[in-house]
């Protein structure tokens, strides 16, 4: 009796693997192409009033750094430095945000926090 249900128990779970594994296949695509179009976006900050702005890609390298004349005050250069320093952090915190949200459309509710 117990080998009747032994093979009962087993008997359809292959093909329930296989839906589960094209399942996964096809998330691991569509995660890699969310990545790929993350990594072609860019993203901008801009601090002080428009004073300073930046900008970077999804692969969060920094593309432009732009500063207005008069943003450089020789007797001040720690606000400028500080606005740098700020728009940088606006701008990742942006693709973050965003690879968060586009991600967590594919991970939520696993429980795998900082995956990307």
């Amino acid at each position: 009796m117990a080998r009747g249900r032994m093979s009962n128990f087993g008997g359809g779970g292959g093909s329930n693997m296989n839906n589960l594994m094209k399942q996964a296949q096809k998330m691991q695509q569509d995660i890699q192409q969310a990545q790929e179009e993350l990594e072609t976006k860019t993203f901008d900050a801009t601090v002080g009033g428009g004073m300073v702005s930046v900008v970077a890609n999804g692969k969060r390298e920094i593309l432009e750094v732009n500063i207005k004349p008069e943003a450089m005050d020789p007797d001040d250069v720690e606000m400028l430095q500080d606005m740098i320093v700020a728009a940088i952090n606006e701008v990742l915190r942006k693709i973050d945000d965003t690879t968060q949200s586009i991600m967590g459309k594919y991970t939520g509710g696993m429980g795998l926090p900082g995956m990307f």
